[in-house]
């Protein structure tokens, strides 16, 4: 037997506030709330990348470390980084650069999860 993976993906993680990460996540990741459905404490987001959803459940606590963290190709990392710095984002240092592959910066939601921006270097 095969599993057929389809074209979407939903990264979910926990929160603890779920307006106010709803809030952020619209303001920072430019995301579109899909849906929230509190009895159960989830919504889901669409990204500006076509078939990636974030989903949001509700949690006391928010484990830290381990886990994925979610890269988002962007097309000038500068500009991204720029508007992290203006939203008062948390990042784990300054953009870091690995010649002729990639460039990242790795940031973090109210929560504490973890993302990275990426602009390739790759030719394709």
């Amino acid at each position: 037997m095969t599993v057929e993976i389809g074209s979407e993906l939903t990264c979910s993680m926990g929160v603890t506030d779920m307006a106010a990460s709803i809030a952020w996540y619209e303001r920072v990741m430019h995301c579109t709330l899909l849906y929230r459905v509190d009895e159960i404490g989830w919504c889901e987001l669409a990204t500006p990348m076509k078939g990636v959803n974030i989903g949001l459940s509700q949690v006391d606590n928010v484990v830290q470390g381990g886990g994925a963290t979610n890269v988002f190709e962007v097309a000038d990392i500068d500009a991204a980084k720029a508007h992290l710095d203006a939203e008062g984002v948390r990042q784990d240092g300054e953009i870091r650069h690995i010649e002729g592959l990639v460039k990242l910066v790795t940031f973090y939601d109210p929560d504490g999860n973890c993302f990275m921006f990426s602009q390739s270097e790759q030719s394709a």
